[in-house]
């Protein structure tokens, strides 16, 4: 009898851990990695209409003391633990993409350029207007600027705010709730959508 309720524990305590374990045994993080995620809030869901993506957030990975971390925009530029990032997206779904020949492309200065920079975004304050300055910033300009500013890597284009779906009623709302009747419609823009599809990157997970 014993035996059985300690193999009943057992069961019952590996269930609960796999349970808890966000992060696929399928991935190897690595320095630069940018992840994606579907957010739940209201702007969110905007930004993926918009966009025309099942991805409305992102963020850059990298790894510290053996530790994997993810800097991201939001309210303020903050590091995160891979495993609370994770827990906060849609079904704690996501995805990775990397570098194509990423070991070929990233030296140490690179990285370590890139982590510099990042750690400068530091606090500043998530821009809900997608203004192209650094005074404020948000997620996919994070990592956009983390690349060209520490790699001199550009991962994609950028674009005009006018060149995204701008009509649907969830989107005219929010654009409302910016910028009222004065929308910029050629302010330079990057979306998580233009990084995920970038030509440079290739994806090495994707639980979506």
């Amino acid at each position: 009898m014993k035996k059985v309720i300690l193999f009943t524990i057992t069961i019952c305590a590996t269930f609960l851990i796999s349970c808890g374990n966000t992060i696929s045994p399928e991935i190897q993080f690595q320095n630069g990695d940018v992840i994606f995620q579907t957010s739940e809030s209201e702007q969110c869901e905007a930004v993926r209409i918009a966009t025309n993506s099942k991805f409305s957030h992102c963020g850059i990975i990298f790894i510290e003391n053996g530790k994997t971390y993810v800097y991201e925009a939001v309210q303020p530029v903050k590091i995160t633990p891979i495993e609370e990032w994770i827990t906060h997206g849609k079904s704690a779904k996501y995805a990775v993409k990397r570098l194509k020949n990423s070991e070929n492309q990233l030296t140490t200065n690179q990285i370590n350029a890139m982590k510099k920079y990042g750690e400068g975004m530091l606090n500043k304050n998530y821009d809900i207007y997608f203004n192209w300055s650094d005074a404020e910033i948000y997620c996919s300009e994070l990592v956009w600027k983390i690349y060209k500013n520490g790699a001199n890597i550009e991962l994609c284009n950028t674009k005009e705010l006018k060149d995204f779906n701008l009509d649907n009623p969830l989107v005219k709302k929010i654009m409302y709730q910016r910028y009222g009747s004065q929308i910029p419609y050629h302010e330079k823009v990057v979306a998580p959508s233009q990084l995920h599809d970038s030509e440079l990157l290739e994806t090495v997970y994707d639980n979506y």
